[in-house]
């Protein structure tokens, strides 16, 4: 994947018994798309992972107490408003806007769920969303995603798509999957939505196990700036028109689903660090030979978010002393005498000294893509991070979000 190559094309590829929609109600001022519609025609088995902010937006206190269902038939997300920190209307609002579509779409109350991007502490302008959701609902079509992936987008540059079908069990599946994100990343959910359809069978622990550990390993495993939002939410629903015999954690076509679902993942994931603010390289943390696993991700973790680190990657200045003090606060077990540090494959330190390869290091970091293997040279520990640079114009993009 090329930072550089930015426009997304949202092929016309869909999921049996699922359509989407996306349209502009008025939410945003400059008259871009800002409502978007995804439809089940049946009621579809469901899970989520949401933000571990202590604060969270009345979208994610509905979705979390609807979850515990287990289904869902449609979800309804607007952008330019988060809808956080609203309060007693917050969570009126919320409830208003998935009673307007149920009833529009005539499906059973409690089968909707909503989400909301955007500005945090604005009352959301609930009478231009219910206005618009008719509108929203007669633009339904097995061919909307392009709509719905812009009409989810805030400062994104460009939509965030991915598709897989393959055949398990004799049946062909597919996943395809839209989100939204570019500033206010980090692990354990970010400032990030993300919602995946898939026509296979699943039984509904099986998919939150599912889940999560897809979410694990690429939207948590990814960071533009170390701010975790208010409003991330993963949701994935699963119709079951595939008609396969229901997946179990126990089944022997779980893995390969698994593995199915966490690709369409890591590349929404990587797309959203792609298009990290201001963003002009793709950076992969890839930690190795570290105590434990544990030890491995505090590794990652405390370099990708690393302002220091990111800034020089973006001045291009091949200055691995800002990386190895990142490995020593990170709280991980080290012994600096171990440590081996590579960009994309040149080594700048072995055994905790200068490589002596300053003129090879300082080529490879004018790369968009790099890879900074970290080898920590005690135990079996990895973990994967990828995260982008950190640039002028992130500074100018925050400093001018709300005008």
């Amino acid at each position: 994947m090329k930072i550089a190559n930015r426009k997304s094309q949202i092929a016309n590829f869909s999921v049996p018994g699922f359509k989407a929609a996306g349209i502009s109600c008025g939410v945003k001022k400059n008259g871009n798309k800002d409502l978007a519609l995804i439809y089940s025609a049946v009621p579809a088995v469901a899970a989520g992972v949401f933000t571990k902010n202590k604060v969270k937006a009345a979208p994610v206190l509905l979705d979390m107490g609807r979850m515990k269902k287990g289904f869902c038939q449609a979800v309804i997300i607007n952008s330019g408003n988060a809808n956080a920190c609203t309060g007693k209307k917050g969570m009126e609002d919320a409830a208003r806007m998935v009673i307007a579509v149920e009833d529009a779409l005539g499906i059973k109350k409690g089968l909707a769920m909503v989400s909301s991007t955007g500005v945090i502490g604005q009352n959301l302008q609930i009478d231009k969303i219910e206005k618009g959701i008719p509108k929203l609902v007669a633009s339904l079509s097995s061919k909307g995603w392009n709509d719905a992936a812009h009409a989810i987008m805030t400062s994104d540059a460009f939509p965030k798509f991915a598709f897989e079908k393959c055949r398990i069990g004799g049946k062909e599946i597919s996943v395809l999957g839209i989100a939204k994100g570019a500033g206010m990343i980090c692990p354990d959910m970010a400032t990030m939505l993300a919602f995946l359809a898939t026509d296979a069978a699943i039984e509904q622990k099986t998919l939150q196990a599912m889940l999560k550990k897809a979410v694990d390993n690429s939207f948590n495993s990814i960071t533009v700036d170390g701010d975790t939002s208010t409003n991330d939410t993963a949701l994935i629903l699963a119709n079951g028109k595939a008609g396969n015999k229901q997946f179990t954690i126990h089944s022997s076509q779980f893995t390969l689903f698994c593995e199915m679902l966490e690709r369409v993942c890591l590349q929404l994931a990587k797309m959203i660090v792609m298009d990290g603010e201001g963003a002009t390289k793709l950076l992969e943390f890839n930690v190795i030979g570290a105590k434990t696993d544990s030890d491995a991700k505090k590794v990652a973790e405390s370099v990708a978010n690393s302002p220091l680190v990111k800034t020089a990657f973006f001045g291009e200045d091949a200055n691995w002393g800002r990386i190895i003090a990142a490995i020593g606060r990170s709280g991980a077990y080290m012994k600096e005498e171990k440590v081996n540090i590579y960009f994309n494959g040149v080594p700048v330190v072995l055994k905790g000294l200068d490589a002596g390869r300053e003129k090879d290091a300082a080529k490879t970091v004018k790369n968009e893509n790099i890879c900074i293997r970290i080898e920590m040279g005690l135990g079996k520990g990895k973990k994967t991070v990828w995260a982008s640079d950190l640039s002028y114009k992130y500074v100018k993009i925050n400093a001018a979000y709300r005008t």
